[in-house]
């Protein structure tokens, strides 16, 4: 990874790891309004935002960002026909930092929004904080998890701690709501 980005996830999941159905649509559930004003307010200061097709903030000035969409549809990268400030990358055929200067995105803090194929890609390309808020009281049975290995009976968290990121303090976004906010950090090395 370039030394001149700063990769910071972001993901709102259920009780049980999901962030989406299996169809891969955010139910009800996950849509809750501190979450919506925790992520406008962190977004508002980055650089770019990466996802998946299906994956996007869904704010009014959403399209206005920089962003990069993960495809497998292309070879390696193109301009979004839709959007002007998007652009289309596929891994297989370019590279993160490829990408970024594609971009026009030479430093600065880089947004990760999933899904889970995206987040996972990042974990090996490494991040410098992840904030995962976690919807306790909403379960989504056979949904669709925020990294591969939840399907396989691991937690995010156990998954964050792997990936060298460290806790911070939980912070309670919406006590109704069950939402709380644990924002992970990459470990000093000793």
């Amino acid at each position: 990874m370039s030394a001149s980005y700063r990769i910071e996830g972001y993901a709102i999941a259920s009780a049980d790891g999901m962030i989406a159905d299996a169809d891969a649509h955010m139910p009800d559930s996950l849509k809750i309004e501190a979450d919506h004003v925790f992520l406008k307010r962190e977004l508002d200061r980055v650089d770019a935002v990466v996802h998946g097709r299906r994956s996007h903030e869904g704010h009014s000035n959403s399209w206005s960002r920089r962003r990069l969409v993960l495809t497998h549809r292309i070879e390696a990268l193109a301009r979004d026909p839709e959007q002007a400030q998007s652009l289309l990358w596929n891994p297989a055929g370019a590279s993160f930092d490829e990408a970024c200067r594609a971009l026009d995105l030479s430093a600065g803090t880089i947004a990760i929004l999933g899904g889970t194929h995206v987040y996972g890609l990042f974990l090996d390309i490494g991040y410098d904080a992840f904030h995962l808020c976690r919807a306790g009281k909403a379960t989504i049975p056979g949904g669709t998890p925020v990294f591969a290995d939840v399907a396989h009976g691991r937690s995010p968290e156990q998954v964050l701690a792997d990936a060298g990121l460290a806790p911070g303090p939980t912070q309670a976004l919406d006590e109704a709501n069950g939402l709380s906010l644990v924002s992970w950090r990459r470990r000093d090395p000793a």
